[in-house]
């Protein structure tokens, strides 16, 4: 297991190098000068310098590649030099020193994704630090609707195969799949939060925390989190439907079932103990990849329902051309994939003993 593991981190370590390669070519490649951005309407020649020189902009690309790969990596060299860029400055880096060699010191440090454009300097790392859980708390929300209400339906349909009952979660789940996730944030938001909002009430727009009526203070709002979670949880909804219907009907013809049924098994004992557990592989895997890409499906609904999550803070970077916190939220939601499909590997093992024989 141990070597199984180490094999599995390698490979995370050479994607997640391969992700951060390409996301750095392809938003140093876009038209526009950063500094430009960073200084809107007021820059001057002088200052234009000045920031250049600040943050390394002045350097062939292959060298802000350098700069970037040492910014983000744990182990770091830097230059014992104030001019320089990778120069160890207190507010910059939170930082341990290992050993100097020369003019250059290593440190092992947090990895700085750098500072936003558009927020006056304010790190990425905060950016992200005040959205991120936000963009969680929402999609574990939907994950756990997904999969609570997808694997209930999935056993009905599979027990009631060809019914009525089954036919229309069938419907259900096509349904599901087939509409825009942007589509149902505005209709759900409309219908819920606007026409029945005397019945439901719930708002159209709304996030976790929001301030008071007299903005002293924030108060956490969990009926925000409704109809964003249901509208994120649809999709993976239907999946799980589909998946743990055929999964199960699958496993129902094993002949492990059929010697259970013969040695006098209720069919609730049956589904409980032997025929659940083993038709969800398909349904683990499936919700691997939706809880990952979820962080990213993410963000029409959140910009939609006005949820301060990750999501929204995408597109308003898009907006304004903040490369460094499009940079940081696309290379958190790679790791988040890469962490999830490690741990989905292990959970394999406790699903299926055969997987642990291998």
């Amino acid at each position: 297991m141990i070597t199984y593991l180490l094999n599995k981190i390698t490979y995370a370590l050479l994607t997640l190098f391969g992700v951060v390669t390409v996301i750095f070519f392809l938003f140093n490649v876009l038209p526009g000068d950063p500094a430009q951005m960073m200084l809107g309407q007021n820059e001057g020649s002088d200052q234009l310098a000045i920031v250049k020189q600040k943050y390394g902009f002045d350097k062939p690309i292959s060298t802000q590649y350098f700069y970037y790969l040492n910014d983000l990596s744990p182990i770091s060299f830097h230059s014992n030099k104030s001019q320089d860029y990778t120069f160890l400055k207190t507010g910059k880096y939170s930082a341990s020193k290992l050993f100097s060699i020369g003019n250059t010191t290593t440190v092992l440090k947090f990895p700085y994704l750098r500072e936003s454009f558009t927020k006056q300097g304010k790190k990425v790392s905060a950016v992200l630090g005040e959205t991120l859980p936000n963009t969680f708390v929402l999609a574990v929300s939907a994950i756990i609707i997904a999969m609570v209400v997808g694997i209930f339906l999935g056993i009905i349909s599979a027990l009631y195969k060809d019914r009525w009952i089954d036919k229309t979660i069938q419907i259900f789940s096509t349904f599901g799949m087939s509409v825009p996730s942007f589509f149902s944030a505005i209709l759900f938001a409309w219908f819920f939060g606007f026409v029945l909002h005397k019945y439901t009430n719930l708002e159209m727009t709304g996030s976790l925390y929001e301030l008071d009526d007299f903005g002293e203070a924030n108060h956490m709002q969990l009926k925000n989190l409704i109809l964003p979670a249901i509208v994120l949880g649809i999709r993976p909804l239907a999946v799980v439907i589909q998946l743990m219907r055929n999964s199960l009907l699958e496993v129902f013809n094993q002949d492990y079932i059929r010697t259970a049924r013969a040695k006098g098994l209720s069919e609730f004992q049956i589904i409980k103990r032997h025929a659940v557990k083993n038709a969800l592989n398909p349904v683990v895997t499936a919700i691997s990849g939706w809880f990952a890409s979820m962080l990213a499906g993410a963000v029409f609904v959140e910009f939609i329902f006005g949820w301060n999550g990750l999501g929204k803070e995408i597109v308003n970077a898009l907006n304004t051309l903040d490369l460094p916190v499009i940079m940081g939220s696309v290379l958190i939601i790679a790791l988040f994939f890469i962490i999830i499909n490690i741990f989905v590997d292990i959970i394999y093992v406790w699903l299926d003993p055969k997987v642990k024989l291998e």
